[in-house]
């Protein structure tokens, strides 16, 4: 190869380097608005109460709504916390989310319960139709469960703690639909699904070991955490609408450029693809290659275990308690000073933020007090 050569190929920008945000394009770069405020969670849940009470919702749905939302922030997910809220005040403005619906029951056969949650509020909805999937767990040993048609179910894995603390095991398949795609599987330079988690959870002594994960490696709202803390994203969650990865979150959040890439690369692909299906084709719910509103609507295929008719719940800890035992004796890799079971991130961070504090954002807390001044709040910000 010549000189002009080398310094030609030198000089060609390389399609495989990894595109970071330009500190100089976006203010939120540039003013770095990571500031957090920590707030008490009791604080935060009444304040919370407030909007949903001014959305609409009865006192009990008021309740469970803000105890959900509170609960996710608790457990560090602030994905699915109460920064959720502007969307849903949009939602229901829109007239794509109606408070106090109540579950219409399209197949009730011994084993299998299918319920249309009506664009009913999610977190209501959800925990309604778990609720009377155990009751029938309890009864039968075993069910399945279809939820179709609800807005925004929340932290899925909040309803795998409610199995759990009922002695069920509990296995979810969830998808996404009536959403602008935002997630490209293995081989797809554009976004054709949405964050499609996936959910198992069992009882144990010390609390539910609980596997709640978005199918992307991250999920969408901690893509709008980070946007406005105006920090970029780890590496290979992301990718470009040229379908190259980036770590800047702006493009996402801001014009719905680009999408989340599925963990694992085809092993992470074929289960948010199978989550599709089992909620979108088995359950009967929408699908993501239906027409969208820019709303979001969640379907959920579940099964509840009743562990009594399975040996009982004693034996089932037991085995739980065997596993943590052999795993935790390992010798640690480097760089990790503790060995944890799924569901055990979430109960450290709740202990660590009910005593210091829930952290939001002020972008966030921003948002979020405009949602409440539209709805007659003004005084939100000092509620907290």
């Amino acid at each position: 190869m010549d000189h002009q050569a080398r310094r030609n190929r030198a000089e060609r920008p390389d399609r495989r380097q990894r595109h970071q945000p330009d500190p100089a394009a976006d203010p939120l770069f540039r003013h770095r608005q990571s500031l957090m405020r920590r707030i008490d969670p009791a604080r935060l849940r009444a304040a919370t109460e407030r909007i949903v009470a001014a959305m609409g919702s009865d006192p009990a749905e008021t309740r469970l709504i803000a105890d959900h939302l509170v609960r996710a922030n608790l457990a560090g997910h602030d994905s699915h916390g109460v920064g959720m809220l502007p969307a849903y005040v949009r939602m229901l403005r829109e007239g794509k989310l109606i408070p106090n619906q109540s579950l219409a029951t399209i197949t009730d056969a011994g084993a299998i319960l299918v319920f249309d949650a009506r664009r009913g509020f999610g977190a209501h909805m959800a925990h309604e139709a778990v609720a009377r999937a155990i009751v029938r767990a309890r009864e039968i040993g075993a069910v399945t469960l279809s939820l179709r048609n609800s807005a925004h179910i929340g932290r899925i894995g909040t309803y795998g703690e409610q199995a759990a603390t009922a002695g069920m095991g509990f296995i979810a398949y969830v998808n996404v639909a009536d959403h602008h795609p935002i997630s490209a599987p293995f081989g797809c330079g554009e976004p054709r699904l949405g964050t499609n988690p996936f959910v198992t959870a069992v009882p144990a002594p010390g609390g539910a070991v609980v596997l709640d994960m978005a199918t992307t490696t991250i999920a969408h709202g901690k893509v709008r955490i980070a946007r406005n803390k105006g920090e970029p994203v780890a590496e290979a969650c992301l990718i470009d609408a040229a379908g190259q990865p980036t770590t800047d979150p702006v493009p996402l959040i801001d014009r719905n450029e680009g999408a989340l890439q599925t963990f694992g690369l085809h092993k992470g692909s074929g289960l948010a693809i199978m989550c599709e299906i089992m909620a979108g084709a088995v359950a009967g719910g929408q699908r993501a290659d239906e027409p969208e509103q820019d709303s979001i609507l969640n379907s959920m295929f579940a099964v509840l275990i009743n562990l009594d008719a399975l040996g009982g719940v004693a034996r089932v800890a037991e085995g739980v308690a065997a596993t943590r035992a052999h795993l935790t004796a390992a010798r640690r890799a480097p760089g990790f000073d503790q060995i944890q079971l799924p569901g055990d991130p979430e109960r450290a961070h709740a202990a660590q933020r009910t005593r210091d504090g829930i952290p939001i954002d002020n972008l966030t807390l921003a948002q979020i007090t405009e949602a409440a001044a539209s709805l007659g709040i003004t005084d939100f910000a000092a509620m907290l």
